[in-house]
């Protein structure tokens, strides 16, 4: 029997920017692997993100994501327990912004200024972002173009919820209490969760299996899909042996 994988994609992005990766995990398992892409919640209440997200998604899957999606999908783990069969993050951080006990994330005062940029401009913001989330990578300018045909249909309201959660969510209980196969994928050029999470995640669980894609900028799961994609299988299958 094939195993099932849901994928979330990150903050303001469609699942459009995950379907490179879904076609390369579907061309190297050779119909061992369903693929399902989904979309983050469109809720302009951040609290209620988790709980559509739990009612939306059907149960006995993997579940994984890139950057806020990931960090979703450990919270969503979390709950699920055993009728989740297994946990992948690709660029996400068990907690995406800095806390006294875990500096290698973003700035408060960073995450912050996105907030009030959304406000003022929401365009200009998101163009920033697209500029992070592709800076480090080889073919910078391109791939910033490409992220930009890859926006969510989401309005404001909805974009600053993903910013609150992206504040607020801190994922390194549930990533602790949760017991099933757990894989997660760190790009070596991330500006937006910084390469030195990989160890800090490595340390905080060493039950996990962490893994850095080389040369990637935070949008690895398109710019990199396919080594990203081979990292993912190899790991779902090792785990089901």
């Amino acid at each position: 029997m094939a195993e099932r994988l849901l994928l979330l994609p990150g903050w303001s992005y469609s699942s459009a920017a995950l379907q490179p990766l879904a076609t390369a995990l579907r061309d190297f398992s050779r119909g061992a692997l369903q693929v399902e892409l989904a979309e983050l919640p469109v809720l302009a209440e951040a609290e209620h993100w988790l709980d559509a997200l739990d009612a939306q998604l059907p149960r006995d899957t993997w579940l994984g994501g890139w950057s806020l999606g990931g960090m979703l999908a450990a919270q969503l783990a979390a709950r699920r327990g055993v009728s989740c069969r297994g946990l992948i993050s690709i660029a996400s951080n068990p907690s995406f912004q800095q806390r006294s006990d875990w500096p290698d994330a973003m700035p408060a005062e960073t995450l912050a200024a996105f907030r009030q940029g959304l406000a003022a401009d929401c365009a200009a913001t998101l163009q920033r972002f697209d500029l992070l989330a592709s800076q480090g990578d080889s073919a910078q300018r391109a791939l910033r173009r490409q992220l930009q045909g890859m926006r969510s249909a989401a309005d404001e309201g909805v974009l600053a919820a993903g910013l609150e959660c992206l504040a607020q969510l801190d994922g390194r209980a549930a990533l602790t209490t949760w017991q099933g196969p757990q894989l997660h994928l760190f790009a070596e050029q991330d500006v937006l969760v910084p390469i030195t999470a990989a160890q800090a995640t490595r340390q905080h669980l060493p039950q996990a299996h962490i893994e850095v894609i080389e040369q990637a900028s935070h949008a690895a799961p398109f710019s990199h899909a396919r080594q990203v994609a081979g990292s993912m299988l190899a790991f779902i299958q090792e785990s089901a042996r």
